[in-house]
């Protein structure tokens, strides 16, 4: 049985609000202008995100917050030769109604388009959990309660894949 991990944001950490460019300059030069600009615009005189709450380690303004600090997003940002966007892939494959569109594809094509949707997912997880494995070490530590809280919560994700799949 084939169990692949999902990535899942943990409250209380916020290792990804640390935007200091001298320790996160492969993000930023995954941006386009724009987005550095806006990023450049969010970072305090402490490294840290201005919207980032240090002391609930939480953003201010999630549901606002820009396009390059969405996880789905990830994907894209890192690999710019691929030729659906992940979140658009991410969008397709999750819609029921964007999915039915497939049924009136050949077979082969419905059954390539579907399988590159769930591998771009697949891709976005394994970047994802790498990139926050990453960013927790060198903020709280590799072996902190945080770095604990965040494998138990991937952990926790591929028991719920079994247990539906039984």
């Amino acid at each position: 049985m084939n169990v692949q991990a999902q990535w899942q944001c943990i409250s209380g950490c916020g290792a990804c609000c640390r935007l200091d460019p001298e320790l996160r300059g492969e993000a930023l030069e995954a941006l386009d202008l724009q987005q550095q600009q806006t990023y450049l615009a969010m970072v305090g005189a402490d490294g840290w995100c201005l919207h980032f709450d240090t002391g609930a380690r939480r953003c201010r303004i999630y549901d606002q917050r820009p396009d390059f600090c969405r996880v789905d997003n990830l994907l894209g940002l890192f690999t710019a030769s691929s030729r659906v966007s992940p979140a658009a892939a991410f969008d397709s494959a999750s819609n029921s109604e964007s999915l039915a569109d497939v049924d009136s594809q050949p077979a082969d094509d419905a059954f390539s388009q579907v399988t590159d949707h769930l591998q771009d997912q697949v891709d976005r997880d394994e970047l994802a959990i790498a990139c926050c494995r990453q960013q927790i070490r060198s903020e709280w530590g590799g072996r902190g309660k945080v770095m604990k809280r965040f494998n138990n919560a991937i952990r926790h994700t591929i028991r719920q894949s079994i247990r539906q799949r039984r």
